[in-house]
């Protein structure tokens, strides 16, 4: 019976929507390390440098507070990804699933004929024939140098392509880098070619926090045994294994026993049996039934959907439930806290450092006394210019008197991404205290500045000047 006569259509299978998302984000993933704005990428956490690049804005690792926000914001998005469409991540986002596709749909199946179908994943190559032995030694080959890439293209996240390939021209001398390199090459060979989706069932520790996040109303790959039949019992124990058998104790019963959803699922379970931590959510068993159902003019017995809907049949699936909305809220949070946080990002960055000696204190040849501080001024120029510096001292306005500076008399220059070290010195002339019996802590504001841009490239630090008890300024000669 033709597929037009029994007025089915069979939409695009989840598996092609898959492939195009998967080239999509693995074109992404390669090209977004080589794309520079104003100098800065859209993400970099450079250790090299010290610097973390955040949609394509410059920060300082002094300015590392934004990166838990990012941290924050990848799990609990994760999470409630988890809650509204269950474990979505692995089947559609997760590395792991996007090469696993790339080594055994393309390399093995489409390139090499090694395997014979995309939709009978059960089936392993026969490993005794000559012939897929030595296809199975080029699909590894083809993964080694695929690997390398991938594994080049992960640390382009935390080195710069252009240092990247530097560093890689000269091993010898970055052998932290090119270690990396070669230990998650052959981590990645391992896992795709050997571990396969056990890595998934075993290792992932995120199929055991899945169950803790669904509700009724998570949707996820489901089959309907109220259309299809209990394939199995209570105890997960399987009791048919052919359509006839199943239709003597529930006649309505629709599945057909061929188990494509079974011979197609990459984790090797069987959608039937009900929840199971190893799904993925990939939805080629949805795919499989629905090819099979269609060919009978009926809706495919396994759906994306929730419990809440299909099995206990409550109504429509509730998609914007207070978890949802909770989770919602705190995203929207962190990103605006993130946000925020990042535009108030100094253009310049300053530590100051009182040096051990609290003063020093002389009198000039007219007789006036001179208290001088000591400071060590570590400055860095945020910009992607060199620019000269300079800063004035700001003293309270119940003082009643004035500091100058001594050291430096000219502005500096400050190069890009480099450290700059100062010596400043203080001085006053004033009598800005009169105690007796302690040395009096005077609190003081520096206000360093770019010249030509004082008002957008300029901080505030608070620091103090230590002026001397009245019986030390009495008694300097």
């Amino acid at each position: 019976m033709s597929e037009k006569n029994i007025g089915i259509k069979i939409p695009t299978s989840w598996r092609i929507k898959r492939y195009y998302l998967f080239i999509f984000l693995t074109i992404l993933a390669l090209v977004l390390p080589w794309i520079k704005v104003n100098e800065s990428y859209f993400f970099l956490l450079n250790f090299d440098k010290l610097e973390l690049h955040l949609a394509f804005v410059k920060f300082d690792m002094q300015e590392l507070y934004l990166l838990p926000f990012l941290l924050m914001i990848l799990f609990l998005g994760i999470f409630g990804m988890t809650v509204m469409g269950g474990r979505v991540f692995c089947g559609w986002i997760c590395p792991q699933t996007i090469f696993r596709v790339i080594y055994r749909d393309l390399i093995e199946t489409k390139f090499l004929k090694l395997r014979k179908r995309i939709k009978n994943k059960q089936l392993e190559p026969d490993m005794s024939i000559f012939q897929n032995k030595i296809k199975r030694a080029v699909a590894i080959l083809i993964w080694t140098a695929l690997s390398f890439v991938a594994s080049a293209d992960l640390i382009w996240y935390f080195v710069p392509p252009e240092d990247f390939f530097n560093y890689l021209a000269n091993p010898f001398d970055h052998m932290i880098l090119f270690g990396t390199l070669v230990a998650s090459a052959i981590f990645l060979i391992y896992d795709i070619v050997f571990l396969k989706e056990d890595y998934c069932i075993y290792v992932c520790p995120y199929s055991r926090v899945q169950s803790v996040l669904y509700d009724e109303n998570t949707v996820m790959a489901l089959y309907n045994t109220n259309r299809g039949g209990h394939i199995y019992d209570e105890n997960k124990v399987k009791q048919f294994t052919k359509q006839k058998d199943i239709q003597v104790k529930e006649p309505h019963a629709e599945c057909t026993a061929c188990e494509s959803c079974v011979t197609v699922c990459p984790t090797h379970i069987d959608i039937r049996k009900g929840l199971q931590l190893e799904c993925i959510n990939c939805l080629e068993c949805v795919d499989a039934c629905t090819v099979v159902m269609g060919k009978l003019g009926k809706p495919s017995l396994v759906t994306w959907s929730s419990e809440y809907e299909t099995i206990d049949k409550k109504g429509k699936t509730q998609y914007f439930r207070p978890k949802i909305i909770a989770y919602i809220v705190l995203l929207v949070g962190l990103a605006v806290g993130m946000v925020f946080m990042g535009s108030n990002k100094e253009h310049m960055l300053l530590n100051i450092n009182k040096e051990n000696r609290l003063y020093s204190v002389h009198k000039t040849g007219d007789g006036k006394i001179v208290v001088d501080n000591a400071y060590e001024f570590l400055l860095q120029n945020t910009q992607n210019e060199k620019m000269s510096f300079y800063f004035e001292v700001i003293l309270p306005k119940e003082v009643k008197g004035k500091l100058e500076i001594l050291k430096p008399k000219e502005t500096f220059d400050v190069t890009p991404g480099v450290k700059k070290k100062k010596i400043v010195v203080l001085r006053t002339y004033d009598a800005l205290a009169n105690d007796g019996r302690h040395d009096t802590i005077i609190p003081i504001t520096i206000r360093a500045y770019a010249i030509g841009h004082e008002d957008k490239i300029a901080v505030f630090r608070g620091s103090t000047f230590t002026y001397p008890r009245a019986d030390i300024i009495k008694n300097t000669k």
